[in-house]
C-alpha cells in the first residue's frame, strides 16, 4: 500500500541545542534505513520549511503508524496522510 505523507516538524524553541541535534540525527539514522529497505520510497524536504513529503510503501496502515509512531521526531510533528492508488492514466507501469 502506497501513502503519501506530509511532516511539519515543530521543534520547541526552549529545547536544547544538543538535545535538538540528537533527535535529528536518530532520525536521520531511522530515515535512511527505511529507505535502504523500501518502506520509505521517496523523502523530498519542502523549500523553505521544517517538512517533508514522502511516499511510503507497506502493508498495512497499522504498519505504516507504527513505523511513523517510531520516529525519534514524531512526538513534534504534525502528519497529513493520503492513501494512493495507480491512476489508469499513469504511463508508469512500475507505481503500483
Amino acid at each position: 500500500m502506497l501513502f503519501h505523507v506530509r511532516m511539519d516538524v515543530q521543534l520547541p524553541p526552549a529545547m536544547p541545542a544538543a538535545q535538538a541535534d540528537e533527535l535529528k540525527k536518530n532520525e536521520r539514522e531511522l530515515a535512511q534505513s527505511l529507505q535502504r529497505s523500501g518502506k520509505w520510497r521517496h523523502l523530498w524536504r519542502i523549500a523553505g520549511q521544517y517538512a517533508n513529503f514522502s511516499v511510503f510503501d507497506v502493508e498495512s496502515v497499522d504498519e505504516l503508524h507504527a513505523l511513523l509512531t517510531s520516529l525519534p521526531l514524531f512526538p513534534y510533528m504534525k502528519i497529513d496522510i493520503n492513501p494512493l492508488c495507480r491512476h489508469p492514466s499513469s504511463i508508469r507501469d512500475t507505481d503500483a
